[in-house]
């Protein structure tokens, strides 16, 4: 016999077809769903403290912040059972966890593209954090133009339960790349991911344009500062 497991127990509730369930059945699935995320939750603070720490390191040694701001974001349920039906994998959370790897996902915006690179190695030579796939979309763009460096680090979450390695996708980028890479996420919501070919040249021109803003930036940079910035 099959096991039901929450996230198939989730996919149903609310169907008009699908079984009927208790008030304490739905308690249940979400609660365990939510513990389910909870250790996410917890990685991205691993996550985030190792990067404030560095940050302030940098102010207060170097007087100067190679980040700009950092975001994150934990997966909803909902989010997440999509993925899971876009992927085509079981609903079981060991298949999950084995296969969603962008479950919990930190933004790291800086200044210069020297920045992204330097606190992308002073982050995974951390002897607690494992590397687990890395894809440099700065050396080699996507054909849209998109540009980030994304990394899939492995870090130790300590529970009441015991260690739990947790995965984390870092993503660096410049500001010039967030601004387009949120420009270019606008446009494919507004047209249902089919957008016009003239749209998609002019992004991957204005993408150009930011990579030579970068460029420009950074050198208008190290000339004020000099080779330490």
């Amino acid at each position: 016999m099959t096991q039901t497991t929450p996230f198939d127990a989730m996919a149903t509730l609310g169907h008009a077809d699908g079984p009927l369930v208790t008030a304490d059945q739905v308690r249940s699935v979400r609660q365990e769903i939510q513990r389910f995320l909870l250790q996410y939750e917890f990685g991205l603070r691993e996550v985030e403290t190792k990067l404030s720490i560095l940050r302030d390191e940098f102010l207060e040694l170097h007087d100067y912040n190679p980040i700009e701001h950092v975001s994150s974001r934990v997966k909803s349920p909902e989010s997440l059972l999509r993925k899971v039906a876009r992927k085509g994998i079981d609903r079981d959370l060991a298949t999950i966890r084995a296969h969603v790897t962008d479950i919990a996902g930190v933004r790291v915006t800086c200044a210069f593209v020297q920045d992204v690179h330097r606190l992308f190695a002073l982050l995974t030579r951390q002897d607690d954090i494992r590397v687990l796939q890395v894809k440099d979309y700065i050396a080699d763009p996507k054909p849209n133009g998109y540009q980030s460096l994304h990394a899939i680090i492995e870090i130790p979450v300590f529970l009441s339960t015991g260690t739990s390695a947790v995965p984390v996708e870092v993503q660096f980028r410049t500001v010039a790349m967030d601004f387009w890479a949120s420009l270019e996420h606008r446009i494919y919501y507004k047209y249902d991911a089919d957008v016009p070919e003239r749209l998609t040249e002019e992004l991957r021109e204005a993408a150009q344009t930011a990579a030579e803003l970068d460029a420009r930036m950074a050198r208008l940079h190290q000339q004020i500062h000099g080779a330490e910035a």
